[in-house]
This record gives C-alpha cells, structure tokens and sequence, in this order.
C-alpha cells in the first residue's frame, strides 16, 4: 500500500458509537450508510446498547456487529480507535446517553467508547454526540457546553417534519443523513430543502 492509498484509506474511516439511550436505530442506520458510501466503519457498543438493541429491534448485538467492518469489545481499551495515532475521519455516537456523555466531557473514561471519542477531541478529530434526553435539566446543558467548548457537535436527533416524513424509517434516515453532512459525505436517502423537498411549492414571483 502506497502512501496515497494509505492516507485514502485513512480518510474514509468513522468510529461509530452505540451507547445505552433509546435510538438506537440511529446507530445501525450509520453502519449500513457507511457500507453503501463505501466508509469504513468502527463500531463499539457498550453493555446497555446492546440491551437496548434487543429492547428496539428485532436484531441481536452480533448482527449489528456484523454491519460493521470491524467492532470492538466495550472492555478493549488496546483498541485501535483508543489510540490518536490510529487515523479516521472522525466519530459518531448514536445515540449518546447521558453517562458516556458525562464521562466524555470529564476526561474520565472508563471504556472504549468513551476513549475513543476522548482521543477524538485531542486529536482535533469531529466528534458528534446524538444526545438523547429529555427534558434536560441544568446539569445536561452544562455539560452539552463543556462539550460543546472542547470542540464537539452536539446533535440531539431532532425530527425534520419538513421533509414529509412517511415512516419512522424516513424519520431516521433524516437524522443519518444530516449527521453525515458534518463529516462532507452526501448520501443520497437524506431530503434536503430547495432540492429534493418544497421546490414544487416555490412560487414564481411576478
């Protein structure tokens, strides 16, 4: 491998989070766009994703594995995400709960998950949480800023109603799609306004 092959490679890489929040749709829609983009995908689930998984989906944490091109126990921090000498393009966790994000904004982790996107924050690397809480009280805003100062793109997954939503697959594809946009990746299942939605409706002026 070249060293122009190499630093390709390197860019089509994304560290893909699952953590203990409810959405975790959001996550397993990221790896099956990253394969149809051609993206090289990294996943780690921690213990309460993978509870989560059987709780929303008819799948088991193995077949979401099984989406990715390389998936990490929870526990290994020898990782190779865990390391900032270990390019990607950057990190998604989807959906992020409170604790990973909690212990993301401290610098104390306790896992790979929240190593990784520790290294991404001192690598300078994009890092978008898809926090999923509600309501929030003071101490999650708090948080959110911190987070937010540190560099990383908090993304709480956010209905677009403005994109004629038919299903909840259509509801979820919004929210992957707009997530890529962050990183310069255009997959095509995302609505984007003035192109593929409400441009019939424009009126043409006098």
């Amino acid at each position: 491998m070249t060293g122009r092959d190499r630093q390709k490679d390197e860019a089509e890489r994304l560290v893909i989070g699952l953590s203990g929040a409810s959405g975790v749709a959001y996550g397993i829609r990221l790896l099956e766009a990253c394969r149809e983009l051609g993206i090289e995908s990294h996943l780690v689930m921690t213990k309460p994703a993978e509870m989560t998984i059987g709780y929303e989906t008819d799948l088991s944490p193995k077949q979401v594995a099984a989406k990715a091109d390389y998936s990490y126990a929870v526990s290994d921090i020898a990782a190779p995400i865990a390391s900032g000498s270990f390019k990607t393009r950057g990190m998604i966790v989807a959906p992020c709960s409170v604790r990973s994000m909690s212990e993301i904004a401290t610098g104390v982790t306790t896992n790979c998950l929240t190593r990784a996107a520790d290294v991404m924050l001192k690598e300078r690397r994009p890092l978008v949480l898809m926090v999923r809480e509600t309501p929030l009280h003071l101490g999650h805003l708090r948080t959110m800023t911190a987070l937010a100062e540190m560099g990383a793109i908090i993304l709480p997954p956010v209905p677009a109603f403005y994109a004629e939503p038919k299903t909840l697959r259509d509801l979820v594809d919004q929210m992957v799609g707009r997530c890529l946009d962050l990183f310069g990746y255009d997959w095509p299942d995302v609505k984007r306004w003035g192109e593929d939605v409400a441009k019939s409706r424009r009126k043409k002026k006098p």
